[in-house]
């Protein structure tokens, strides 16, 4: 698993946080305007931390638990971009189709992440 990659851009759970914080990024800009600052400010800071944290982490490989608390800020700011759907479709800015995409993608994303953090000794050097 972990001998392949040769660089966080390699792997899935980075290219796909990466696709969906720019997804969140274009869904942010359909906010109503009393939300713009505020919800999709949150938003948009949550969805790219999930990136920037596994990218952080990768750098971290020496150090197993600093690799792995990478990680786990990145898994904890996919859970946050989670409330932040779930606020979305509750105040009614988002459509449950899109909701759930997100959301299942978001899911896929965190568990990549704890099979990172469960197998780390294969990650790091």
């Amino acid at each position: 698993m972990g001998g392949f990659a040769q660089s966080f851009r390699d792997l899935d759970v980075y290219k796909e946080s990466l696709l969906l914080s720019l997804e969140i990024h274009d869904f942010a800009k359909t906010l109503p305007v009393e939300e713009r600052f505020v919800l999709a400010d949150q938003m948009r800071r949550a969805s790219r931390s999930v990136p920037a944290n596994i990218s952080e982490a990768w750098r971290k490989r020496r150090y197993k638990a600093a690799f792995i608390s990478k990680l786990s800020d990145s898994e904890t700011e996919a859970s946050e971009m989670q409330c932040w759907l779930d606020f979305s479709l509750s105040a009614g800015y988002m459509q449950k189709d899109s909701y759930e995409r997100f959301d299942g993608r978001y899911e896929r994303i965190l568990s990549q992440l704890v099979t990172m953090i469960d197998g780390a000794d294969k990650w790091c050097q």
